[in-house]
């Protein structure tokens, strides 16, 4: 089974909590605090991998969490951090955010390694908080938790060149003639319903790889049959090899065919529109109209498009078309990662920024106090310690949230809430 777009759910481990311990020894009363750190929490990474070609796993793994990392212990022992966990997924893989379709990665190049999800960092333990001031703390930080997100996954297929063109025109036939590729074929309709990979060698012993992309219908960019779905696997090849049947023999008109297919790729895509094209006449060796192959001749001229004229069943002029698609090849620049054509670079910017807002809210007497920079403080602190309550609040002076409180009326006697703690605000 070829599984090309599948979500998951990722959850990193979280940091184990500081310890809260004292020297103990015979003969010494009051020792110092010796609690030891929080180990840090397992991360996510993905990591591509030429061992598998499909994101069939997930279909049956769609939760991925990695451990938490152990608290820390007295007489400054660190806790033992998680394992992380390396996910193999298949080259081309693109991994968006599920809820905003923000693009987080995309794998395209051979053994990249991405962390997805990073875990949480272990807490300090209370030997870091000592002073001259305060020299038994009696309070830790607490460990911090791991990253987890929704993503989805969608496998684009890299290829040097893609078969395009009507069901039942012969590209099945091409790429097992020209490659080790092996499709099922036979003369239904859509007996192609997953793409294949083929590496083609030319006779001065180069390659190149050609994907066999399902047959595309009028429709298909607007999601028709499985277009959508295959249209998705060309935007990464260099050059687009443009299969129709020249024969007559199913009563279709070659230049209609082209014109219809290359009305998809341009409704679905500018950069599909543009890609270059070679046009492949199939099945000449059974021309029932010539008129029709003329007539595709004159197009092409008209055009300025290199037109082959073969027949994959008994290979003529195959060795010819799989030498110039090599030459061609040479001339075209990499185009590098395929992105689609959104903006995803502007919410990646909005959505750090956000990251770092805090907001605060008033409902009558109390002040609701909420963003990404105050979950991260409130999962360092514990609120039923006075220590920890007084750095906290030191913490919130200094992001400027107590300034802000004032600045939006605050008095003696409202209510702070803070992520559902709620405190008493004095002047």
């Amino acid at each position: 089974m070829f599984v090309d777009n599948v979500k998951i759910y990722v959850k990193a481990g979280n940091g184990g909590d500081g310890a809260i311990t004292f020297h103990r020894e015979k003969y010494i009363d009051n020792g110092g605090p010796d609690g030891g750190d929080g180990g840090h929490g397992g991360s996510i990474f993905f990591r591509v991998s030429t061992a598998v070609n499909t994101l069939l796993e997930f279909r049956y793994k769609k939760k991925i969490i990695a451990g938490n990392g152990q608290n820390g212990m007295g007489k400054n022992c660190t806790g033992k951090s998680a394992e992380d966990i390396y996910i193999e997924v298949p080259q081309g893989t693109v991994v968006t955010d599920a809820k905003t379709g923000r693009l987080v990665v995309d794998l395209s190049e051979k053994d990249q390694v991405f962390m997805i999800a990073k875990g949480g960092r272990g807490g300090q333990g209370n030997q870091h908080f000592a002073t001259s001031t305060r020299q038994a703390p009696r309070f830790a930080r607490m460990g911090e938790e791991g990253e987890e997100k929704e993503l989805k996954l969608e496998l684009k297929l890299i290829a040097d060149v893609g078969l395009i063109g009507f069901p039942n025109v012969g590209k099945s036939t091409i790429i097992s003639s020209v490659s080790e590729a092996k499709p099922k074929i036979a003369n239904y309709h859509f007996t192609t319903l997953e793409p294949m990979l083929g590496v083609v060698k030319t006779k001065a012993g180069t390659s190149f790889v050609m994907a066999d992309i399902p047959g595309i219908i009028e429709g298909a960019s607007e999601g028709v049959g499985l277009g959508i779905e295959f249209l998705r696997h060309v935007e990464r090849t260099k050059l687009l090899l443009h299969v129709i049947d020249a024969s007559g023999l199913e009563g279709r008109n070659p230049v209609e065919d082209y014109n219809i297919i290359n009305n998809e790729l341009k409704k679905f895509s500018e950069r599909l529109a543009n890609k270059k094209q070679i046009i492949v006449a199939n099945k000449v060796d059974v021309i029932q109209d010539i008129s029709l192959l003329e007539e595709l001749k004159e197009m092409c001229k008209s055009e300025n498009l290199e037109l082959f004229e073969i027949s994959a069943v008994s290979r003529q002029g195959l060795e010819e078309l799989v030498d110039r698609v090599y030459n061609v090849l040479q001339e075209i620049e990499d185009e590098g990662v395929v992105i689609e054509e959104n903006s995803y670079e502007e919410i990646t910017l909005e959505t750090e920024e956000l990251d770092n807002e805090f907001y605060i809210e008033k409902v009558g007497n109390e002040f609701f106090v909420t963003g990404k920079p105050i979950e991260r403080l409130m999962r360092k602190v514990n609120i039923a310690n006075y220590e920890s309550l007084q750095y906290m609040q030191r913490v919130l002076k200094s992001m400027g949230v107590m300034k802000k409180l004032e600045q939006s009326g605050i008095m003696t006697g409202d209510t702070v809430d803070i992520l559902g703690y709620k405190l008493e605000y004095e002047e």
